[in-house]
């Protein structure tokens, strides 16, 4: 790799998470000596003329991913009350397994226990309780961890690196990297709250645009950035000096993995750093790819795993609906509208020219819709389905951009107007588990409609059946009875 490709990824990638947001970072000092960046206006990345459709493509899916997971911070005030079960393995399984009921028991400073009640955690979350014994633990324990959004894992490894750090030594302790500046930020506001009883501990964001001068070393214990910046902090600039660094965290590992370079960039940094560093990697998920780059940044690790809910699809009721035409599609969705806004609904659709006009139909027919799709800043969505949440519209019309992670205890019916397909025109049975998830939740009873267009979509719909080993039974749109029970 040459010496300026990893700073040309990581251009590349901020460049396109700053289009999200429009905003271009520079440093500020607060009060407490945190160095803090702050937003202006910048025009958005165009995508370069040599880029391929293909490539363009993979580009946006890839900042799609970040975005998601910054929008499921942004709507995040509550823990997610999770029917999952935590599945652990130890590097050692004759070690005795630690759990805790409350934060007394793990024996923190006072000043981040009042931090912990200041946000509003009263107890630990089901992975809290697991992981930060282990994180706590002296001698450090390493950590692979698989957490949704809403579970408790910011708060768990930022208050395993305020635990760690010693303020008395002023140079980088805790580095952690995420995949964009804006996820980064939202992680330094975590750190902020947590801390702000803790004053000496102070701050810094490894960010593009947080420009510093040569031969400047850092005194801030905690440096939390990109993958880019760091290894540019950590290598030739020489801000940071490696083999200090007690704890590193990498967050978002799948999204991260999904970004040109900086699945190599945080290699490179792991390798820099001393063999008693603590490593704490996250996912939300755990694909093969995830499990691969994971195993190479943590060695011996214990593995904390989100077991798959099995009761989803048995709380869930499943139709199909035949039509034969977009337009037919429409008219037996306007047949069920009152039935489905008896509690809140969403209504997915494969592109979102498809979400725009359905959701343009729906308005002219005087029925009050949100729409959520991808072209939407990540502060315009996260206000969107704000508003949903508070049943000010009561059917949200969106693209798959909403299929994850999305939790509002009130929606009752899913509908897919289109059936998900991959991009070789197969099912994708991930996403359809996805979307119909958005209903059932918290152990209630959930209705799912799926649209049947087409000799190819009912094919699809087969495929989907034999993959679940689940029947969907045909509907009859002129008799409501059925989901009027259900959705009530």
């Amino acid at each position: 790799m040459s010496s300026d490709s990893w700073a040309q990824a990581v251009d590349e990638q901020e460049a396109a998470a700053e289009s999200i947001g429009n905003l271009q970072i520079k440093e500020t000092r607060a009060e407490n000596g945190t160095s803090v960046p702050s937003a202006e206006s910048e025009k958005k990345q165009e995508v370069p003329e040599n880029s391929t459709g293909d490539k363009a493509k993979e580009e946006e899916e890839n900042v799609d991913k970040a975005a998601q997971s910054l929008l499921n911070k942004l709507i995040r005030s509550n823990l997610v009350n999770t029917t999952n079960q935590v599945e652990v393995l130890q590097k050692d399984p004759n070690s005795p397994l630690y759990s805790v009921k409350s934060f007394e028991e793990l024996h923190l400073k006072p000043q981040l226990l009042q931090g912990v009640y200041g946000m509003g955690f009263n107890r630990p979350s089901k992975i809290q309780e697991t992981a930060l014994p282990m994180m706590l633990a002296e001698p450090p324990q390493n950590l692979i961890a698989q957490s949704q959004s809403g579970t408790g894992k910011t708060a768990a490894f930022v208050l395993a690196m305020l635990s760690h750090v010693n303020p008395d030594y002023k140079h980088p302790q805790c580095l952690c990297l995420s995949p964009t500046y804006e996820l980064a930020l939202q992680t330094g506001k975590v750190i902020e709250q947590m801390g702000k009883n803790y004053p000496e501990v102070k701050l810094v964001y490894a960010i593009r645009g947080n420009r510093l001068q040569r031969g400047v070393k850092l005194q801030e214990q905690i440096v939390i950035g990109t993958p880019g910046t760091m290894l540019d902090w950590c290598g030739k600039l020489r801000f940071i000096d490696p083999e200090k660094i007690r704890v590193f965290v990498l967050d978002e590992a799948d999204v991260m993995i999904a970004t040109q370079g900086h699945k190599d960039q945080s290699i490179r940094i792991q390798r820099m750093l001393p063999k008693n560093c603590q490593m704490l990697l996250f996912s939300a998920t755990f694909e093969e790819t995830v499990w691969d780059f994971a195993r190479r940044i943590v060695p011996d690790p214990n593995i904390i795993k989100l077991k798959r809910e099995e009761e989803t699809l048995d709380t869930i009721k499943q139709y199909y609906v035949l039509c034969n035409s977009k337009e037919e599609k429409f008219e037996a969705l306007c047949n069920i509208y009152g039935a489905i806004t008896i509690a809140q609904a969403m209504i997915f659709c494969h592109t979102r020219k498809t979400a725009g006009w359905l959701a343009g139909e729906l308005s002219k027919e005087n029925h009050q819709v949100a729409l959520l799709s991808g072209e939407m800043q990540v502060e315009q969505r996260a206000a969107v389905i704000e508003r949903f949440r508070d049943g000010k519209e009561k059917v949200l019309v969106t693209t798959n951009v909403c299929a994850r992670g999305i939790d509002v205890e009130q929606v009752s019916v899913v509908i897919n107007f289109d059936l998900p397909v991959d991009q070789d025109g197969n099912p994708d049975n991930e996403t359809y588990l996805h979307r119909i998830g958005r209903t059932g939740r918290f152990g209630k009873r959930g209705l799912a409609i799926n649209m049947v267009d087409s000799r190819m979509s009912m094919n699809i719909l087969n495929r989907i059946q034999e993959h679940f080993n689940k029947k969907i039974e045909k509907l009859d749109t002129h008799d409501l009875d059925e989901i009027e029970k259900i959705a009530s």
